[in-house]
């Protein structure tokens, strides 16, 4: 008898990391995919309208409503007489663990405004905001805690996260990085400008990137992303747009195709997250070819090797960022294809097929 698999995924009314993988997973194990805040423009725009997705509602676009009202239609819903095995990916899908069973958690991260970016979370809102966040986190980390402590395996995105995972759920975990699908980018010559990828918030210290442009206005940085509603972001974007150099553009959010022809084109790749669990983003760029400027932390050290793929900075500002940049403007001057062969063949190591083979060893 075929096993009929489904994945739980958060949201989808933006386009992130976590989001590929979920698709990643629904094609690559033929599931169907099980989401709250189903947006169309979304999944036209990472062209993934071959997945059966079910929404289970839409939430209110208000934090911390959006996330508490995710979190009750997982643990509401029953799907477990329909499918053979379930698959969580994100923070509020395992809420569905006590009713679905077998099952396995990919996990990202542990929610890190409930731990490692707690301080950093509560320090960026409006002073009446403060008093409900922490009202919030005291309630619902405990409530999630609970509802992860029904998950029968826990995969983790990277050894960052395994860590977390120890410390915070206090649980083992399988390591399996996230899937590149290495075949769809493209090397090709360099144009004038710098690339980012992210969501616009404080953790992934994005003003690092803004204000190192502004000390070199000879180079051109350009920011594909965004925020999704209902994510306390509205603070830090308009921090960010209110003070953006002539030199820095941001995109928003492009299809996939705009996303592979941005890297494609691009000088090299900045990223600056705060500690990032894995980071799908330099790989990518690596992909096609480009290397990559990151910090010297997180998911970023499981990735980029320093001098090969690109440059690591230990003490990540705009004084270290902007000197890198000048330094790998210099090299690629000189020599245009000087790291692309050592990137593309790093990234092949998180290809997709490699992924989709490791996770069908973990079901069986």
């Amino acid at each position: 008898m075929k096993m009929k698999i489904a994945i739980f995924h958060d949201f989808f009314d933006s386009i992130g990391g976590g989001e590929k993988v979920a698709v990643t997973l629904a094609r690559g194990l033929k599931a169907d995919l099980i989401t709250c805040n189903l947006n169309e423009d979304s999944i036209k725009k990472m062209d993934c309208e071959d997945i059966n997705f079910i929404n289970l509602g839409n939430t209110i676009k208000i934090p911390p409503l959006k996330q508490l009202q995710a979190s009750w239609f997982f643990s509401r819903c029953d799907f477990s007489k329909k499918y053979n095995l379930f698959i969580f990916s994100g923070n509020w899908a395992p809420f569905a663990a006590k009713k679905h069973k077998p099952n396995i958690y990919y996990c990202h991260t542990p929610t890190r405004v409930f731990y490692d970016l707690y301080k950093s979370q509560r320090d960026h809102l409006r002073f009446y905001e403060k008093p409900i966040f922490l009202l919030y986190v005291f309630i619902h980390e405990k409530w999630a805690k609970n509802y992860v402590n029904h998950t029968d395996k826990v995969i983790a995105n990277s050894l960052n996260v395994e860590r977390r995972i120890k410390k915070y759920f206090e649980k083992d975990s399988t390591i399996i990085n996230p899937p590149i699908e290495c075949k769809n980018f493209k090397y090709k010559k360099s144009k004038d400008y710098w690339l980012s990828v992210n969501r616009i918030y404080p953790h992934k210290r994005v003003e690092i990137q803004t204000e190192a442009f502004r000390k070199i206005s000879d180079e051109k940085l350009k920011i594909i992303g965004w925020i999704a509603a209902g994510d306390r972001g509205e603070v830090y974007l308009d921090k960010i747009l209110n003070n953006l150099p002539k030199n820095v553009e941001i995109l928003g959010k492009l299809t996939e195709k705009e996303l592979i022809d941005a890297y494609s084109y691009c000088k090299g790749f900045i990223t600056t997250a705060q500690d990032e669990d894995f980071g799908m983003t330099p790989v990518e760029a690596m992909a096609s070819g480009k290397p990559v400027i990151a910090a010297n932390e997180g998911g970023y050290k499981e990735t980029v090797i320093n001098g090969k793929t690109g440059i690591l900075i230990d003490d990540i500002n705009p004084d270290t960022l902007s000197e890198a940049i000048i330094k790998l403007s210099n090299e690629l001057k000189k020599n245009p294809n000087k790291y692309k062969k050592a990137g593309i063949k790093r990234a092949k190591e998180f290809d997709t097929k490699i992924f989709i083979k490791k996770i069908k060893e973990q079901i069986k």
